[in-house]
């Protein structure tokens, strides 16, 4: 096989998620608008004549290279021989996909040519499949349903993680109010005043409940809120990682620069989403 050098997993932004009703195999359906952040992973690749894993990078600690790895799973299911290096850009477990963008990543570089990658993706983890094509879609199902989003405007954003990991499974206990399944998802969006409309008609059902386990998240929310030219103040996923749109990319970057100085154990990133 014919290894590539390089790969990247951009971090995914869910820009509203709505839960539905526990499914019959115990997955909740869902609803959400997914993009993209030109920030994420890396992994590289070698030829080798075993499957090993090495971490590195400023949140390799959170991480580890056993068995149930993520990038490990994702080469095992196209059984590669590949020495990978995963530099870990992104928190761990922050509600914006790492590990999922992990293995994507290496579905795409390790299975350039496979028709069957969605569904092996499927098989991985929930957010693996939207991963794969890392463009801006809308996701249903528990995930493996994927329709590509044309229309989507560019997206001047910042990134906040307040440096703590909220676990998934206890963000759905937690879940009280949920929007459901049903809302009319539009195939396009004809500018950026009708995208942003869209948008302030949308949710994200976990964020409640993840500010009712960390109350540190709803600090971060109203951080990024109250930044000159933000148009939208959410959270990502289940969390921790919160995202701001703003109006411009100056006024994104003069955010971080100011939020970074008051929190510094913060985790702050400027940035756009394609």
């Amino acid at each position: 096989m014919s290894l590539p050098a390089f790969e990247r997993a951009r971090a995914k932004i869910n820009l509203f998620l709505h839960v539905g009703a526990k499914r019959a195999d115990g997955y909740h359906a869902l609803q959400s608008l997914v993009v993209f952040a030109d920030v994420g992973d890396e992994l590289r690749f070698a030829p080798a004549n075993a499957l090993t894993l090495a971490i590195e990078g400023p949140f390799a600690r959170g991480l580890s290279d056993a068995q149930d790895n993520l990038v490990l799973k994702a080469a095992r299911a196209l059984d590669a021989q590949a020495h990978i290096v995963l530099t870990k850009n992104l928190p761990v477990a922050s509600g914006i996909g790492g590990g999922s963008a992990d293995a994507a990543a290496v579905l795409r570089a390790l299975g350039k040519g496979r028709d069957d990658l969605f569904e092996i993706a499927a098989g991985i983890g929930s957010d693996v499949p939207i991963c794969v094509a890392s463009r801006p879609a809308w996701m249903e199902g528990r995930g493996e349903i994927v329709r590509p989003l044309a229309g989507v405007p560019p997206l001047p954003m910042l990134l906040v993680n307040p440096g703590l990991a909220v676990g998934t499974a206890e963000v759905f206990r937690t879940l009280v109010t949920r929007h459901g399944t049903e809302l009319e998802l539009p195939d396009g969006f004809r500018s950026a005043d009708e995208f942003f409309a869209f948008l302030s008609s949308t949710a994200n059902d976990l964020e409640a409940p993840a500010c009712k386990i960390e109350p540190a998240i709803e600090e971060v929310l109203g951080t990024i809120g109250a930044s000159s030219g933000v148009r939208l103040a959410r959270m990502s996923g289940s969390g921790a990682t919160c995202f701001g749109l703003f109006d411009s990319g100056d006024n994104a970057r003069r955010a971080a620069a100011a939020i970074a100085n008051v929190h510094s154990k913060w985790w702050v990133r400027a940035t756009s989403a394609v």
